[in-house]
């Protein structure tokens, strides 16, 4: 069985978030059963990853997009390096950039990405048996396979989708249609919602079954799904729940080179002690005490506009009996605030940015990991905490309830249910109870390394829906 998975980002090429992740594993885990051939393809970035290994021309061609004739060249890493065939895919001017988004003309991108993957697979009748498309940005592609008369050849290859945060739909005018490949016109409809183009509306519509990345994430898009929930009520035949795993090849705190000192469930609790010691020595903190961290974006989703408030509440509350750590970037006005409180604070650090060497030496530092989500499709930061003995603090939501149960209820986690400063600072004084309890504390950080987040049974279940 031939699998491509068609994303615009891919660990380590191009990372923003779990996308990546799950594009950079899930296929590496799909091609050790046997009979299977998992292989990606993503735009081509200036990246150090495209300068580090060598690629190949398999394809170079022309499409259209109205009067624009755009060059498009398929470049193939040569040593499968990743444990997969990687394929990307490069259009000057429009996919030669240095990050996958952040660009006026993404709507164009994201186009001429789509309809260069099914012209170069055309032109070479490369024919597979499932097109695995992820998030809105090649949510198309179903609809092209089936509608569009200049890709007749690939016309009933099975089409999977998968919804990595529906809060982003792609949503463009009609006169984008325009500058797609020709298509049935009578069909138009199935890229129509409520008067726009929506990728990830077509997505829904015309693949041959979707699915979310975590059980409850899926439960939840039919109550909140930013205008789609009728659309995906109407569509439950199709749809899948199937949570991400994590790549414990990676994700693995014994052989680890990120770390300073690795360890596994034997030896954690004196090993991560050196971590933390290491880390609170390099920003300034106080390895005594308790250490909460968060990594992330900074964007409301993911509850990061609370932040300042729960630093500036929680320190006040404890009289300073707690560090805290973040790492991450997005929002100016959130940037801002912490960076007063990094100034006012002894006991609290802030780096920005997304580093990712840094986020491995947190999670085996940290005593806790805070996750005030207000949206988590799936989330990966709480399995790679738990993976590396540290405790998760999370919102009751999506994918979060899903992988972190409670420890009032036999779980190795603390759970709150509502996104706001109060509850989050109430959670984090249980974990500070919890914490002056060695015995109990010792206890969660083994119960959570031992937990198996590995890819090996989400694998199993996307290859039984492809055979479906």
């Amino acid at each position: 069985m031939v699998i491509y998975h068609l994303s615009t980002e891919c660990y380590p090429i191009a990372k923003v978030g779990g996308l990546a992740d799950v594009v950079g594993a899930l296929p590496k885990y799909q091609n050790k059963v046997k009979g299977i051939d998992a292989k990606v393809v993503m735009p081509w970035y200036n990246k150090p990853f495209v300068h580090e290994h060598e690629f190949e021309v398999v394809f170079d061609g022309f499409i259209h997009q109205r009067s624009n004739m755009l060059q498009v060249q398929v470049m193939k890493e040569k040593t499968n390096v990743l444990g997969f065939e990687l394929y990307m895919v490069r259009i000057p001017g429009l996919l030669d950039r240095d990050n996958p988004y952040g660009y006026q003309d993404e709507s164009f991108q994201f186009l001429a990405f789509q309809q260069g993957i099914l012209h170069w697979l055309c032109a070479m009748e490369l024919r597979p048996d499932v097109l695995h498309c992820h998030d809105y940005h090649t949510g198309l592609v179903p609809f092209m396979v089936e509608h569009c008369p200049e890709f007749s050849f690939l016309q009933g290859v099975k089409t999977i989708g998968t919804i990595h945060n529906g809060e982003y739909q792609g949503m463009m005018n009609w006169n984008m249609a325009n500058y797609m490949p020709s298509f049935d016109a009578y069909k138009w409809g199935l890229m129509d919602w409520n008067g726009f183009m929506n990728p990830l509306a077509s997505m829904i519509k015309c693949s041959h079954a979707f699915t979310t990345v975590s059980e409850g994430y899926l439960e939840e898009l039919f109550i909140s799904f930013r205008g789609l929930e009728s659309l995906v009520r109407q569509e439950f035949g199709k749809a899948y729940g199937i949570i991400n795993g994590i790549d414990a090849e990676v994700w693995n705190p014994e052989t680890d080179p990120m770390l300073d000192f690795n360890f596994n469930s034997k030896n954690a609790v004196a090993q991560k002690k050196k971590n933390k010691q290491k880390l609170c020595k390099e920003y300034g903190l106080n390895p005594k005490l308790p250490l909460f961290a968060f990594i992330g974006r900074f964007a409301t989703e993911k509850g990061a506009d609370l932040l300042p408030d729960v630093v500036w509440k929680s320190i006040k509350q404890s009289y300073g009996a707690l560090n805290i750590m973040i790492l991450g970037s997005g929002n100016t006005y959130i940037e801002n605030k912490l960076k007063e409180y990094d100034y006012t604070y002894t006991n609290f650090a802030l780096d920005l940015g997304y580093k990712e060497h840094l986020s491995h030496k947190i999670y085996a530092s940290a005593d806790f990991l805070l996750m005030p989500s207000r949206v988590e499709p799936c989330g990966l930061n709480q399995m790679y905490s738990m993976r590396y003995g540290t405790v998760p603090v999370v919102r009751y939501t999506g994918g979060l309830k899903d992988t972190v149960e409670d420890i009032s209820t036999g779980g190795a986690g603390l759970n709150f249910t509502y996104p706001g400063v109060d509850d989050i600072v109430h959670a984090m004084n249980r974990a500070l109870g919890i914490y002056n309890q060695k015995g109990i504390m010792e206890e969660l950080i083994h119960a959570n390394m031992n937990f198996d987040f590995a890819w090996e049974k989400s694998a199993e279940k996307y290859l039984a829906l492809y055979n479906s």
